[in-house]
């Protein structure tokens, strides 16, 4: 059985995904939900283990709920 990605790694992809699919560059939405465009470079890469105050920014950013980001991660 092939091994699964690591969760950040998962979440990463899903917090790219979404923010591409609304039209924001990675510094855009960085300024939106006021972190830095380094620190959600590093999301995407699976590089942040976040604080859950900082999924929940990214969630309003994007307009859905915290269980919404993380479905299927």
């Amino acid at each position: 059985m092939a091994k699964r990605a690591d969760i950040l790694v998962r979440f990463g992809r899903r917090v790219r995904e979404l923010r591409t699919e609304q039209g924001y560059s990675q510094e855009g939405f960085a300024h939106a939900c006021e972190l830095d465009r380094t620190y959600i470079g590093g999301i995407e890469r699976g590089e942040r283990n976040l604080a859950l105050r900082n999924i929940e920014r990214i969630a309003e950013t994007l307009g859905i709920t915290v269980s919404e980001l993380l479905k299927g991660v």
